[in-house]
């Protein structure tokens, strides 16, 4: 059971930066600015390749860690693919703020989170 969890939290990370990446393409469409797409790019996919050095690493986790992490990958990936797809979005504000507000966002939790999870799995593991 934990092995198919596992694969599919991994599956679901690597679909929802295909997917995302995609979005951020779609969005900027009309940007003739190879540079500022690129770099858009990069910026959206370096959450889902943050999760997915933590996937790599949390072989060496508590259990309860890295369950944490597989929740917390599959929550930010759905709510990634809601907000850039434009299903759930704050009304009134530019598409571009979407994609730089999400991943700093993602980023933020996974600092927080994953750490806090860590320490906390140490006191009482």
């Amino acid at each position: 059971m934990k092995r198919l969890v596992r694969r599919i939290t991994f599956i679901i990370m690597l679909t929802g930066a295909l997917v995302s990446l995609g979005l951020t393409l779609r969005a900027g469409r009309n940007n003739h600015s190879v540079l500022l797409m690129m770099l858009f790019g990069i910026w959206v996919f370096s959450p889902f390749m943050g999760m997915a050095v933590a996937y790599i690493l949390s072989n060496r986790w508590t259990l309860f860690t890295r369950n944490v992490l597989y929740i917390l990958a599959m929550v930010l990936t759905f709510i990634s693919l809601l907000m850039y797809g434009g299903v759930w979005s704050p009304t009134g504000i530019k598409p571009a703020f979407v994609f730089l507000i999400v991943p700093l966002l993602s980023w933020l939790v996974l600092a927080v989170v994953i750490p806090l999870t860590t320490s906390r799995s140490k006191k009482h593991g």
